[in-house]
């Protein structure tokens, strides 16, 4: 569904209500006392009163606003619309940092028109940080975002959340063989590493085992900004799994070299 720039204004102003709304929610219970629950999995995945009632009342705004689109969110997962246009949504990205009073995390929203993300949000409320992306430009708050140069390994400066991550000793070991290489290795980050990716303070995040509502919203922010974000094997980033994102261009295909085959 192609989308002209009036529309994408609308739904960029919209989504950044939803930015709003979620904070508001998030907000009182950063740094305060809060029951976690484990959703379970091969690691602890936590979940909070903020995660729920955050997508809770974005999906509420949706279906008032626009009833026909679709919801993906990822504590109530999918609702249909008979619009191909889906708003995918993470209350809180990186929940393991708003936990433990770390202010890596931030809340998610794109908008998909059915067959890519174009528009992402990336909103920071503790630190008052929004990162917005389209299909032609990033930013931070009114400020333009671009990834800065950087064609060489041994000088890249490269993040991932966690090397837990990795599901195989495929994936472990790829990694572990990129990381050796670059000048900085830096763990933590989730949605934030993205966002000082497009920034130009990070130039490879490295990642796997991503769902779509990790990396949608990343996705306009980093191509707006001059970078690039696929697979590991060069495909769609949007249905997550082994993601790599890059600053500069040209850096791409040389990580690419290292990973690819592992994912």
């Amino acid at each position: 569904m192609s989308i002209d720039e009036t529309l994408i204004a609308e739904y960029l102003s919209f989504a950044e209500e939803l930015a709003e709304a979620a904070a508001a929610v998030i907000r009182p219970h950063f740094r305060a006392p809060l029951a976690v629950e484990d959703k379970g999995g091969n690691l602890f995945d936590p979940v909070t009163v903020a995660d729920r009632d955050a997508e809770r009342i974005m999906r509420t705004m949706i279906q008032k606003r626009y009833p026909d689109h679709g919801v993906f969110g990822e504590e109530e997962g999918r609702s249909g619309g008979r619009s191909p246009l889906t708003w995918v949504l993470d209350p809180i990205d990186g929940t393991r940092a708003f936990i433990t009073g770390m202010p890596l995390w931030g809340t998610l929203i794109a908008l998909n028109d059915g067959s890519r993300p174009v528009l992402g949000v990336m909103n920071q409320p503790f630190t008052g940080e929004r990162f917005i992306g389209t299909p032609t430009s990033a930013r931070l708050g009114t400020r333009p975002l671009r990834t800065r140069p950087c064609e060489r390994l041994d000088e890249a400066r490269l993040m991932c959340t966690t090397p837990e991550m990795f599901q195989t000793p495929a994936q472990r070991s790829a990694f572990d063989d990129l990381a050796a290489r670059v000048r900085l290795r830096r763990f933590g980050g989730d949605c934030y590493a993205y966002c000082m990716l497009a920034a130009g303070h990070v130039d490879i995040v490295v990642e796997a085992a991503l769902q779509p509502y990790d990396v949608q919203a990343l996705i306009p922010i980093i191509e707006g900004a001059g970078g690039i974000i696929t697979t590991w094997e060069g495909g769609d980033a949007q249905h997550g799994g082994a993601i790599l994102a890059c600053g500069d261009p040209a850096l791409h295909p040389v990580c690419m070299e290292v990973l690819r085959g592992a994912a």
